[in-house]
């Protein structure tokens, strides 16, 4: 079965062609700066086949040229668009609407639409890929996988906000998480790994990106995670302020005049690393202006180490037994320093690396020390997969 994964943005497309006989990777990209001056970046497995500057006034129009690469007779790797069985889509906020990966419909596109009031970032440009594919794929099966998904196993402790009962029955807000997908993906392979199956460990995963958040996974399931009813809570991230006292808002509101949703913006946006530094949302600027001796770049690196190990402390508490640690996504599989600068504060959770097993960036790799209580891995997060299979598993059952 060809399976077509794409994960649309406000103004990006990015995409993979996979081939579940063998879950191998056949084409991938991505299309930028849709609706602006447009760039196109197109690979054959590994190869880039081009990169370049083209038109892309609308995601319909990005995903028409994605199609005609993808079976065009030089560079693509299938003969006919009709060969790509299914879509699956990454859609960031599923809410309690939505347990599980669902197979697109009239109903289903209803409420992602209806969802877009917790996630205005995300949601709405994810049902405008849906939208164009349909347009361009009329015959594949459509499939949304949802980040907020894994989570739904957290238990009422873990989700409900201590605030009036009828702010959660009316408006459903508590704690939904994200990055779900990625949690899910890499705690599988940790416990793959470990030669176990997942419902006989506990695993506290890292997802560290410029968004970040950390899942205390109990049995397979999840038990609790950093993120919130959106992806601002939790920890310090790039643009993001992480968790903070909420009267800040009104604060800043009685101080400066701004608007909820103002303040709401900046601190998504204008927040987090970035405001902290003074100099990028991006670790690696700050770990080079850190090492000229910049100030602020320190602090903002310091408090990246402390939100980090505060949750995994905190998580390694709430399952009473940890079996493995897990780092993923950009910062997770390429920050060596910040590996072991967060795993030597966890001795007392008999966490203990190997400093010459840690110093890789980008590969699967085990960094456990002999003597270790706890097995810690880095694992290459593979999103784009954990949507191929279970695109998969629905298009097969249709």
């Amino acid at each position: 079965m060809i399976i077509l994964v794409v994960n649309t943005g406000s103004s990006s497309l990015k995409y993979q062609l996979f081939d579940m006989e063998d879950r191998k990777v056949l084409a991938k990209g991505i299309c930028e700066r849709i609706a602006e001056d447009g760039h196109m970046n197109y690979k054959v497995g590994d190869e880039t086949v081009f990169s370049k500057d083209i038109p892309l006034p609308d995601h319909g129009v990005a995903m028409q040229l994605v199609i005609d690469a993808l079976i065009d007779k030089e560079h693509g790797v299938i003969s006919d668009m009709n060969e790509i069985h299914a879509v699956g889509h990454r859609v960031v906020q599923g809410g309690s609407l939505f347990k599980k990966s669902e197979i697109i419909t009239p109903e289903v596109e209803a409420g992602i639409e209806q969802l877009s009031v917790i996630a205005p970032l995300h949601n709405p440009p994810a049902l405008v890929g849906i939208r164009a594919c349909k347009k361009v794929l009329p015959n594949a099966i459509g499939v949304v996988v949802f980040d907020t998904s894994f989570h739904q196993t957290m238990p009422e402790e873990s989700y409900m906000y201590a605030i009036p009962m009828e702010y959660l029955e009316k408006y459903n807000i508590r704690k939904y998480g994200a990055h779900g997908t990625s949690h899910r993906y890499v705690s599988e392979r940790c416990a793959e790994l470990c030669g176990k199956d997942k419902s006989e460990m506990n695993i506290i995963t890292c997802h560290l990106g410029n968004g970040s958040s950390v899942t205390a996974i109990k049995e397979g399931k999840c038990y609790d995670t950093s993120m919130g009813l959106t992806p601002l809570d939790g920890l310090i991230m790039g643009t993001r302020t992480g968790t903070l006292d909420p009267t800040v808002v009104s604060f800043i509101n009685e101080q400066t005049g701004m608007s909820a949703s103002e303040i709401v913006s900046m601190m998504n946006k204008k927040s987090g690393l970035l405001a902290v530094s003074g100099i990028s949302g991006d670790v690696r600027d700050i770990c080079e202006a850190e090492a000229k001796g910049n100030h602020r770049a320190h602090i903002a690196r310091e408090m990246l180490l402390k939100s980090v190990r505060h949750f995994i402390g905190a998580y390694a508490a709430e399952l009473g037994k940890v079996d493995a640690l897990v780092f993923t996504a950009g910062i997770g599989e390429n920050d060596i320093e910040l590996r072991e600068k967060v795993c030597d504060y966890l001795g007392f959770m008999g966490v203990k690396i190997d400093t010459e097993k840690n110093n890789s960036r980008g590969e699967e790799v085990e960094i456990t020390a002999p003597g270790s209580t706890v097995r810690t891995f880095v694992i290459p997060t593979n999103e784009e997969l954990m949507i191929a299979i279970d695109t998969q598993a629905l298009a097969d059952g249709k």
